[in-house]
């Protein structure tokens, strides 16, 4: 795989573990279920609406969607006091968006475990995949919380 179909592969893959760690915060489902069910339907799959039928979503690394989803969910507790410990005074995590909390866990995740992505890539790639869900200020802020994140965990 080229690099420019691999970066794509992986922007895939993040979008649809951010999709699929909100499924499974909203739905309860089980992190097996939730996993066979994105690489039967959704992962490389053809896109269901009239306005883009015939498309076919990018194909996501697979590979790294469930590394992302399963690191999220394993080291969730970890993850979520060090975005506790980035949010203003008197912010928590349940008041952001639900959608937002996937984001910044995903990119948090990122940011802890994968070394092989570099810090700025980590954080571009999720200021973008916020942009898919949110406005530019939103942007900023996943901009803003992922880069402290990273000054703790890439020292």
């Amino acid at each position: 795989m080229n690099t420019t179909a691999r970066s794509t592969a992986r922007s895939t893959a993040r979008l649809a573990a951010v999709q699929a760690l909100y499924q499974q915060q909203m739905e309860k489902t089980p992190l097996a279920k939730l996993l066979d069910e994105f690489h039967q339907h959704r992962l490389g799959r053809e896109v269901d609406d009239e306005e883009h039928e015939g498309e076919v979503f990018a194909d996501a690394e697979v590979e790294f969607f469930d590394d992302l989803v399963r690191g999220v969910d394993a080291r969730r507790d970890e993850i979520d006091a060090l975005l506790t410990d980035k949010l203003a005074a008197g912010w928590t995590l349940a008041r952001l968006d639900k959608t937002m909390l996937q984001v910044l866990r995903g990119g948090a995740y990122e940011l802890l475990a994968r070394a092989d992505v570099p810090t700025a890539t980590a954080i571009s790639e999720y200021v973008d995949v916020a942009k898919a869900f949110f406005d530019d200020r939103e942007a900023k802020f996943v901009n803003g919380i992922l880069d402290a994140v990273a000054k703790d965990a890439r020292r």
